[in-house]
Parts: structure tokens; sequence; C-alpha cells
């Protein structure tokens, strides 16, 4: 709320709402010498300062009323988002919470993850179908192709997920999405991927903590992103590619590269960002912001490739490295 006063001692004053000025009367400095009755004046002070607070107060309430959630004021932002890719795993093992919370320090806009259901479908946070790479799974069950689908939540609570990485990260466990949920929206925004899983699930969620549009949901199957938008109008939903076929069609090494014909695909699936690899020409840039939607690239870990990304437009980077993202944005901000 902008307040504006005339240049007048007296006269009118503007209280600006967001809605347009409003206008009301006020006594100035030289008001003993008007000719109107001293207790029509303090009657006119009071009236006047009463007015004051109840256009102030209108304003509040407006406001409160027209606040909008987290993930609608990131999108709403006209710069680069840094997106920190599974949290921070250039300084910890991808997709934990030792990972998020860095994440959060470096200051990402947003912090992606990846979540698997379990066998007794919990939304467990995991990039991999198996648990192989990113865990002890091997060893407690001795063997691999361990898939996250085969395990309950329980059993899935007895792998190490940090130890891989690093002996300082021993003991870091798989969180399940709430948990991830938990410490990620403590002070930030998180870019929920979907790997495995029904819509249902994690629309479930979302209205149960009350995060619709304070995350955003991506996925690869924009069946599945269509889908959600059909049980969750409201939620922000990016759709990623690119894909070796769509919906039964074998896709060329040119079909590819994010075309207006994605970005018009995205916008008819209700989505409000495309998600792409580097495969990105400005014509696609220049079609997505003409058509108002956000064009987001992955994953990105070279200064050259960001600025050359940056001189084309898009509008978010997804990285391993947030922290090294903010440094080359800044160097660009030097020049």
């Amino acid at each position: 709320m902008r307040r504006e006063w005339s240049p007048a001692g007296r006269g009118t004053s503007r209280l600006n709402c967001g809605e347009g000025p409003v206008n009301f009367r006020v006594a100035g400095d030289n008001a003993l010498d008007s000719p109107v009755p001293l207790r029509e004046r303090v009657g006119m002070f009071r009236l006047s300062t009463l007015s004051s607070a109840m256009i102030a107060w209108s304003c509040i309430v407006c406001g409160v009323l027209r606040a909008e959630a987290p993930a609608e004021r990131l999108m709403a932002l006209d710069r680069t988002l840094v997106i920190g890719h599974r949290g921070f795993p250039a300084a910890a093992p991808e997709n934990t919470i030792p990972s998020f919370r860095l994440a959060a320090a470096a200051g990402a806009d947003l912090t992606e993850l990846d979540y698997h259901h379990s066998k007794d479908g919990v939304p467990v946070v995991i990039h991999d179908y198996t648990l192989d790479r990113t865990t002890s799974g091997k060893g407690i069950w001795g063997r691999t192709n361990l898939r996250v689908a085969e395990f309950t939540t329980a059993e899935l609570g007895r792998v190490d997920a940090g130890a891989w990485y690093g002996t300082n990260f021993a003991g870091a466990k798989l969180p399940s999405l709430e948990e991830a949920l938990d410490a990620i929206q403590k002070d930030g925004v998180t870019l929920i991927e979907r790997k495995g899983g029904d819509p249902a699930a994690c629309v479930e969620l979302l209205r149960r903590k009350s995060l619709i549009n304070h995350v955003v949901v991506q996925a690869f199957d924009w069946e599945y992103l269509a889908e959600f938008h059909k049980q969750e109008p409201k939620q922000i939903l990016a759709g990623l590619g690119p894909w070796n076929s769509y919906r039964g069609e074998k896709l060329s090494d040119d079909d590819k590269w994010l075309s207006p014909r994605w970005v018009d695909e995205a916008i008819r699936l209700g989505l409000k960002a495309v998600v792409w690899n580097r495969q990105i020409r400005r014509e696609a840039v220049d079609h997505a912001h003409f058509r108002g939607i956000k064009l987001w690239v992955y994953t990105i870990n070279d200064p050259a490739m960001a600025n050359h990304l940056l001189d084309l437009g898009v509008d978010g980077i997804i990285s391993d490295n947030p922290a090294a993202l903010w440094r080359t944005l800044a160097l660009r901000n030097r020049r």
C-alpha cells in the first residue's frame, strides 16, 4: 500500500490500494485560520481519521484476499529462477534432507525432488526406479535390481541413502514425500517430479497439507499431468521433455527440440511451464513467452551453457549446484 500526500499543507490525500487512488479531505497546517467553528472542525478531523483508518483496513483486507501462494509468486517473477536439482547434489547426497537444506541455504528459488511409490503406496523420494545406485540396499538384501516398488516404507526405512556419497552423510534416510515437503516448505518451494504413482495420491497429500500452489508438480508423463489437472485445476503443473515417443508417435531427432508444437500442447493440457533439456532455440523461447508460459531448462552445470541459455531468455535453470548458478547470474550483472 502506497500513501501519496498532496503537496499542499491541506487538501486531498491519496491512498493507493492497488485498485487506483482513493481521495479524501484532511485539514492542513493552517486549520486554525479556518472560519469553520472549532467543534465542527474537531468533528471533521475525527471523521477524516476514521475514514482513513477504514480505507487502510479495507486495503489490508483486499491485499490479504489477493495474496498469491508461494508458487504463484515465483511464476510471476520477471527474472531467471535458480532451481536446485535433487537439492544440492554437488555438496550432498541427492534427494536427501541434507541436500534439500543446503539448497535452501544456497537460496534456491525451487528445490526439485523425485518420487516413486513404495509397495504400500506411499510416495518416497528417490530418483531411480531401483535402490542400487544411491542406497545401501544391496548390502542389506544381497542382490541388485532392487525396485523401489518391491518394498514397503518400513523396509525402505532400513537403507542408508548417504554413505555412498561420503562418510559424513552416513545415516541419511530415504525421506517420504511428506517428510521432504516438511523440510523444504519451511523456507522454500518444492518442485515435485513424479517418477511413479497415480495423480490422486499426490493431490490428496497436497490438499491435506494445504500445499496447493505452494509447490510446483512436474512429470515427463503428460497424460499424468492432464489427469492431475482434471483432479486439481488450480495446481501449477510443468511438463518435462523431450521423449523418444509421444502418444505412440516415434519422434525424430529434430522433433526432440523444443518447438511451438510442444509449447501449444502444454498450454492445451493446462500446464504453466515447459521444462526441457538444452535442445531449445530462440523461436521456441519467443513463442513460449508470447503464449504466456514459462520455460525452464535442465540440468545445467556449465557456466558457458548457462550463459547461452540466459541469452536465449529462459525463465529458469535447474542445476546440481545452485550456488554456482547464482555466481553465473551475478557475473552477468557486472557486464
